[in-house]
């Protein structure tokens, strides 16, 4: 049985590894004077696990550059564009015709964005025009007989909502709903997403918090319960979801979990992968509660642009390298994970990052001009896990706290408690393991890994560090027979009492 086990988690991890993550797109801003040849770009893409890439314009170049790729574009139309579109059919039909045929469908253009933050405008003209502009361009798309093919969407700032907390409250502004209305009856009708552009970062910003910044980063926290339905939004996988497809869970022991362990976090004894939920389930949540109650619940959510800075001004509160590690590295994690948010569970939203570059023309505060996963030169700022050839992030679940780095496990697996072992039993296990010589501090009050407080976390700990730095033999991972070699990391490490109660409750660029 064992072996059947193993052989089908290796299988389903093998399905993970070749299926693409179409969820993944970044934002390929270019206010700059220093940024690389499109087919530069394209070839950097392609060795990535991004999938999508959204563009603010339409540049031909980039356009042809990405042909063959199999990478979907999104395209936008301005906000200038937008009169013009919605005036005049033909000047419609003459957009579609100059930025979408020539290049379709080498070129694979999924969406075209028809303005950016439009109702952030309070111009009640250009409001008014939104719609007439999206339907002018899906007809003439229609007529190419593009319809269903290439959507049409807008994309909209977090700021239309007049109420988000708790998520389960989420209301649209009244003063936006009747232009709301129209749009969200529009994109029902052909399929597109609601497109917004939600940033943690400035939560922050105006609440800078340490639980607010570990909210906000994925990292552990006290987590936020929903007064309107009771869901708790936190960020730890405290045990087994029974829920959870086969699949998902194949994918957390032998992707994720294993290079968390490799990298050397206190928390290698447990599954404590930084957040499952947090500001951007929340906002995203939110939207959703607020779809609901105008009625259009099954429109799609689209995460247009999120991301955080890795440099900013003093003054600034929130922007480095190892916060921007933190929240991009987590976030993409969180994706693949396939969890998804409390309120919509299964399945990942559509999220691009932001951004593919850094733009140094841009004016404001310098975390404007800070946001680039990857430098002109092609070299990543960081390690987001993007690349295809390291596709899990090695952030740290504290940034601003050192965490004792631990020996690199081998193919011989990890030493793990066994489930239903007594915490008795244990404690003489986890003493035994610290009487070795091997460093127990970190478990220690104070320590780096003394959270969770609980016997099974801590000898869970030890045992494996025991085993680690003893030769990892079978015998040295037997503690009277209440431990175990695997290759899995078990998410019940830390938690074994609860193998059977899963707990899955788990724009700024306006051009």
């Amino acid at each position: 049985m064992a072996t059947l086990f193993l052989f089908l988690s290796f299988l389903l991890l093998s399905f993970h590894f070749s299926s693409s993550e179409s969820f993944i797109g970044v934002n390929y801003g270019q206010v700059a004077d220093n940024l690389p040849p499109p087919s530069a770009t394209a070839k950097l893409l392609q060795s990535t696990s991004i999938e999508k890439v959204r563009l603010y314009g339409a540049d031909p170049a980039i356009i042809k550059a990405l042909a063959n790729t199999g990478i979907g574009i999104v395209i936008g139309a301005t906000n200038g564009d937008v009169p013009a579109l919605a005036s005049d059919p033909n000047s419609a039909a003459q957009w579609v015709n100059s930025n979408v045929l020539p290049f379709y469908p080498a070129s694979k253009i999924i969406l075209i964005t028809v303005g950016n933050e439009v109702l952030m405008t309070n111009d009640p003209n250009l409001i008014n025009q939104l719609l007439p502009a999206m339907q002018n361009v899906q007809n003439a798309l229609n007529a190419a007989s593009l319809g269903g093919k290439v959507k049409v969407s807008t994309v909209h700032s977090m700021a239309v909502l007049s109420q988000s907390d708790p998520p389960s409250s989420g209301l649209f502004s009244p003063s936006y709903q009747p232009a709301l209305k129209g749009l969200l009856q529009f994109q029902k009708e052909n399929g597109s997403p609601f497109a917004i552009n939600p940033y943690p970062f400035f939560a922050y910003q105006s609440d800078s918090r340490p639980e607010t910044l570990a909210f906000s980063l994925f990292q552990p926290n006290a987590g936020r319960v929903d007064s309107g339905n009771g869901i708790k939004y936190t960020n730890m996988f405290d045990a087994q979801a029974p829920v959870l497809s086969v699949m998902v869970l194949m994918t957390f022991f032998f992707h994720v979990v294993p290079k968390y362990i490799r990298a050397g976090h206190c928390n290698n004894s447990r599954f404590a992968l930084p957040g499952f939920h947090l500001w951007l389930d929340v906002d995203v949540d939110a939207v959703h509660s607020a779809l609901s109650a105008m009625g259009f619940k099954d429109v799609e959510i689209m995460v247009a642009e999120t991301g955080w800075p890795y440099a900013g001004d003093s003054n600034e509160v929130g922007p480095s390298i190892e916060n921007a590690k933190a929240y991009n590295g987590n976030l993409i994690a969180h994706l693949r994970s396939m969890v998804g948010t409390p309120l919509m569970p299964g399945k990942s939203v559509d999220t691009y990052l932001f951004a593919l570059y850094d733009e140094d023309l841009k004016s404001g505060p310098a975390s404007e001009r800070a946001f680039g996963l990857f430098r002109p030169d092609l070299s990543m700022t960081y390690d987001a896990g993007l690349s295809k050839s390291s596709q899990t992030p090695s952030t740290p679940q504290n940034p601003v706290t050192p965490v004792t780095p631990q020996p690199k496990p081998t193919a011989s697996g990890w030493c793990v408690p066994k489930a239903g072992i007594s915490d008795a039993q244990l404690q003489a296990s986890l003493d035994y393991a610290c009487s070795q010589g091997i460093d127990c501090g970190p478990i220690q009050p104070g320590g780096a890994c003394f959270e969770p407080n609980t016997v099974a976390s801590h000898a869970a700990y030890a045992m494996n560090l025991y085993y680690q730095t003893s030769g990892k033999n079978l015998w040295n991972c037997d503690f009277s027979q209440t431990a175990t070699v695997t290759i899995i990391a078990s998410i019940l490490v830390g938690a074994p009492e609860k193998a059977d109660q899963g707990d899955l409750k788990l724009s700024k660029e306006n051009e």
